[in-house]
């Protein structure tokens, strides 16, 4: 079954690129991911599934249901975490809480305080006198309060500091063996590669490719780099399949997808003195993928 559904939604303002013809779907219990540098519509695509703004074109459906039509019954069983999150600077944390758990006619409180103590969150501290990673705690909390069925975060772990990044992910994958299906948008590739079990790349408000993570890595993807016993002219491994050539000195560095067999035996044509092979990580592949589509 299909948690989320999206079929070629645009969104134009005017003359400026918002996203254009965007499709995925998400399946239910998957953690997706959506990765893109800053700009590149991941936003716009997460506030139009959401109905905080409309399409100009396409559809969206949550649940099997219409984004749009259905948005107020959807809202009650999806938690979400915006990029950037504001409040009343005079009240404090619980109340903020307390007043987000009222849209839900559910008690919420144990659920608030556990997720406070993972945290590290302060419940009796006025917003005004938290910090931007504390403010950031108080969202992740607010969206999760209510046990969603579906989890839509938008770059969550701007302001928090290295050890509560590793509890939230944490709570994530918790929260996922619980049931919960999760779509987690972010330009840092790292979080994605370690949380998601597949991928749309979006650039410039286009999908360009979606992909499982583990065929990102095995899909005959190789990092190679050599030693070797004199300088090789850059020209010598311009060949099919190798991008993002490195020739400095004596060490030659590239990535290679195709046959392996033929990769080695052109190396075996030259003299080395050290070889490594190794999985390239997601962050080369990512940026391969966008010199590709330039």
């Amino acid at each position: 079954m299909n948690v989320i559904e999206i079929n070629h939604l645009t969104k134009t303002y005017g003359k400026a690129r918002g996203i254009t013809d965007i499709s995925f779907t998400v399946e239910q219990g998957e953690i997706f991911g959506f990765i893109g540098p800053n700009g590149a519509g991941k936003s716009t695509t997460i506030r139009t599934l959401l109905s905080l703004i409309y399409p100009t074109s396409g559809s969206a459906k949550i649940f099997g249901k219409d984004c749009i039509k259905y948005a107020p019954e959807i809202k009650k069983d999806i938690g979400y975490l915006p990029s950037e999150v504001f409040y009343y600077d005079n009240m404090k944390v619980i109340d903020v809480l307390k007043y987000s758990a009222s849209f839900y006619k559910k008690d919420c409180s144990k659920r608030m305080k556990e997720l406070a103590e993972i945290m590290d969150l302060d419940l009796n501290k006025k917003i005004d006198d938290l910090s931007l990673g504390n403010k950031k705690k108080v969202g992740i909390v607010q969206a999760l309060l209510h046990e969603p069925k579906l989890i839509i975060l938008d770059e969550p772990t701007s302001g928090l500091d290295p050890l509560m990044q590793q509890k939230f992910f944490e709570l994530l994958e918790e929260e996922n063996k619980k049931g919960a299906t999760i779509l987690y948008s972010s330009h840092i590739l790292s979080e994605v590669q370690r949380l998601c079990d597949r991928v749309a790349i979006i650039k410039e408000g286009k999908v360009i490719k979606i992909e499982k993570i583990s065929d990102l890595h095995e899909n005959n993807y190789k990092k190679f780099k050599m030693e070797t016993t004199s300088k090789v002219e850059k020209s010598f491994f311009q060949i099919n399949g190798v991008t993002d050539l490195k020739v400095e000195d004596n060490t030659v560095s590239f990535l290679f997808k195709g046959n392996l067999n033929d990769i080695l035996k052109k190396i075996s044509q030259i003299e080395i003195t050290n070889i490594w092979v190794d999985e390239p990580d997601l962050e080369e592949i990512f940026m391969h993928y966008y010199e590709k589509e330039a």
